[in-house]
């Protein structure tokens, strides 16, 4: 038997390849599918089976783009009606796979369909679960983002049943392996950690260790951050299913020259520099927004940008297709090309450039004593609950276009997080909405507590 979890850090999210004698399954694969392809390859292993763990909201799964390439069987648990052909199994329904059995448990909560995949080994005992968006290092998958009607508490109860009935009755020794870990907006409280065991879960879970009903479903609807609004999209494309990524790589790698981004630009296309944030700070297109291919760039796009944007790329050379198809995996297909030599053929056209000043601690510290700038705080509220610059008016990144009409356009703002990449998005879509003077802080609040600690308010103080 052989176990690799394939974990892609822009999403937080863990696809696994299982395989015994020669036969594999895949576990809740990305779209890009090549990556699954060649390991089964590699290991002169055929793909039997592409199982959901249920209808993905934070991504668009790459089952169809598998059973296309290679013949694979969707399977889906209990409760799934997808668009296309699958195999929806019936609970504890159980699925050979060379010398090893993969048993079906519906876990219901954190969707309707939701289902746990628990894997004996070769001497039929008990060796881990996949347990999808059910149960995560930490924590377990929230209850309020899309099945059907119900409502979060309807769903939270049904997710205290599964806990009880199908995940606490394992044995200790049993490997969670998650289909999240940290950073992800499926759950409010995920560990760093990638993998675990039920009894260690059972310990520091605060989710396991509840008891009463009432009492879990009261805490795990608590507190909930706000889902990123293209969600709720991607649960209906992977329900109904979509066009292949080789299709949209076609469609949406096209090369634009200067002249006809001014055109698109013109007739509402935005322009989506995935530039770091010190490369857009320096120069930029004017009215463009920064979201940085380095970081969580898929999952701000998806908080910061509407789906249906019509978009056009500015990146380094050479990444291009990495830019697609990232956005691709969540969706995000409204791609008309990108900008043929990058930002410096922008420049080499003679055409306007924008700037956004980034300051280190020092100077941020001067312009502080002025008195003339007002200072925002871009990072999540449980961020701000540990520490913060004493004079920052906190508005959360995901929060701050909707709350930008709160906010005088012509004063002078400076703007930090954790480490200077928020600040910088948000920093660009500050100065897309008319703010011109809006200054970034290097190395956010990290450097400021390391440089100038007098500034800082943590909580260990409050």
């Amino acid at each position: 038997m052989f176990i690799q979890q394939l974990y892609t850090n822009c999403l937080a999210q863990a696809a696994y390849y299982i395989e015994s004698k020669g036969e594999a399954v895949i576990i809740d694969p990305l779209r890009d599918v090549q990556p699954y392809i060649d390991l089964a390859a590699s290991r002169n292993a055929k793909i039997r089976f592409s199982l959901q763990t249920h209808f993905h909201a934070d991504f668009v799964s790459g089952h169809l783009e598998l059973a296309r390439k290679t013949g694979a069987v969707i399977v889906y648990g209990p409760g799934a009606q997808p668009d296309y052909a699958a195999a929806v199994l019936k609970d504890y329904d159980v699925l050979d796979i060379g010398d090893v059995k993969m048993m079906v448990l519906h876990t219901p909560g954190h969707t309707i369909e939701s289902t746990c995949y628990l894997l004996f080994d070769e001497e039929n005992k008990v060796h881990s679960i996949f347990t999808g968006d059910t149960l995560f290092i930490g924590d377990v998958g929230r209850p309020d983002l899309m099945s059907g009607n119900l409502d979060a508490e309807t769903l939270a109860g049904m997710l205290f049943e599964s806990l009880k009935k199908k995940i606490k009755v394992l044995p200790d020794h049993c490997i969670v392996y998650p289909g999240h870990g940290a950073g992800s907006a499926c759950g409010k409280n995920l560990g760093k950690e990638t993998s675990s065991t039920i009894g260690m879960q059972k310990s520091m879970n605060y989710a396991m260790q509840i008891e009463d009903k009432e009492v879990f479903v009261q805490a795990v609807c608590a507190e909930q951050p706000a889902a990123p609004q293209y969600f709720f999209k991607d649960a209906q494309i992977n329900i109904h299913g979509y066009t292949s990524l080789d299709q949209v790589m076609v469609t949406t790698l096209v090369a634009l020259s200067p002249e006809t981004v001014q055109r698109e630009t013109a007739e509402g296309a935005l322009i989506l520099d995935t530039r770091t944030a010190v490369a857009f700070g320096a120069e930029h297109i004017p009215g463009s927004v920064n979201i940085g291919l380095g970081g969580e760039f898929a999952v701000w796009t998806g908080t910061l940008i509407d789906i249906a944007t019509p978009l056009i790329l500015i990146t380094e050379a050479g990444k291009e297709s990495e830019a697609i198809t990232r956005l691709a995996r969540i969706g995000y297909e409204n791609i008309l090309g990108y900008l043929e030599g990058g930002f410096d053929a922008w420049v080499e056209a003679g055409l306007p450039v924008a700037q956004i000043p980034t300051v280190d601690v020092e100077t941020f510290a001067s312009m502080m004593d002025t008195g003339a700038y007002q200072l925002i705080d871009v990072r999540k509220p449980a961020e701000v609950e540990l520490n913060r610059v004493m004079e920052a008016h906190h508005i959360a990144l995901n929060a701050l276009t909707e709350q930008l009409d709160t906010l005088d356009a012509t004063n002078q703002y400076i703007v930090y997080c954790a480490g200077g990449y928020r600040s910088m998005m948000a920093c660009s879509l500050m100065a897309k909405a008319g703010f011109t003077h809006v200054v970034n802080v290097a190395g956010g609040i990290n450097a400021i507590a390391k440089e100038k600690p007098e500034l800082i308010q943590s909580s260990v103080l409050a």
